[in-house]
């Protein structure tokens, strides 16, 4: 397997062609952004962090029957993708009330959820990934009711893995953002990375931010929360 010419940069990833036209190589970077790229800064290591974390999180998965675009970790920073074509949509899943749903609820940060909610927002920088429903999604042809059956029933799936296997290592999963796509034969499959960029993590028991809030709060330790996470998961 050969990597070749950049295909896309975005916030926090590279993404290069091969030699295989089905396999593409995802290369993390250290920049950290937020609202929407309106804070940068860059963080050293966090790239090898998030590739490890994601990379972990999707074997798990794996596993447990949940297919990804991911096939296999490269390096430190760099891993081993199935072309997909991503489906506009981000669709986040919470547990916990926190960040913008707190505020949208007037719920205190923290209140446990009676059930999971799954939002989807549409994947659109220029608009702001606004927050949009089923019947958004339906007039936008975003994806079809069956494709978006298919996603949440993938996403609940995913959380109910998670919630589990994080509980099991003294973490709280607040909330998480997934994307999807589809491969070469419609197939919808997880795709993008889940890490502590994508995700909520707090400390079951202190309630201390894992995640990247400790950088939209100007908190500090980013790359210190990142490491715990990852030292939890067994990877460090």
């Amino acid at each position: 397997m050969e990597k070749r010419e950049m295909l896309y940069e975005g916030k926090a990833k590279k993404v290069f062609k091969t030699d295989d036209p089905d396999l593409y190589v995802v290369e993390y970077k250290d920049d950290a952004t937020a609202f929407n790229g309106q804070k940068r800064e860059r963080i050293a290591g966090k790239g090898e962090l998030n590739n490890k974390i994601s990379a972990l999180f999707f074997e798990l998965l794996r596993e447990k029957g949940v297919e990804s675009h991911y096939v296999r970790r490269l390096s430190d920073t760099e891993q081993l993708v199935r072309r997909v074509t991503i489906i506009p949509l981000e669709v986040v899943v919470r547990n916990i009330a926190a960040g913008s749903l707190s505020k949208r609820l007037g719920w205190e940060e923290g209140r446990e959820l009676p059930r999971p909610v799954v939002e989807f927002y549409y994947k659109n920088d220029e608009l702001g990934d606004p927050l949009i429903n089923e019947s958004h999604i339906a007039v936008l042809g975003v994806a079809p009711p069956d494709q978006l059956d298919d996603i949440t029933t993938q996403a609940l799936k995913v959380n109910e893995i998670l919630t589990a296997y994080l509980r099991e290592r003294g973490i709280l999963l607040v909330d998480f953002k997934l994307e999807f796509g589809l491969d070469s034969g419609g197939r919808v499959l997880l795709a993008d990375e889940i890490s502590p960029d994508t995700c909520r993590f707090w400390d079951a028991a202190t309630k201390e931010k894992l995640d990247k809030d400790r950088f939209r709060r100007d908190l500090g330790g980013v790359e210190r929360a990142y490491e715990e996470v990852l030292h939890r998961l067994g990877g460090r």
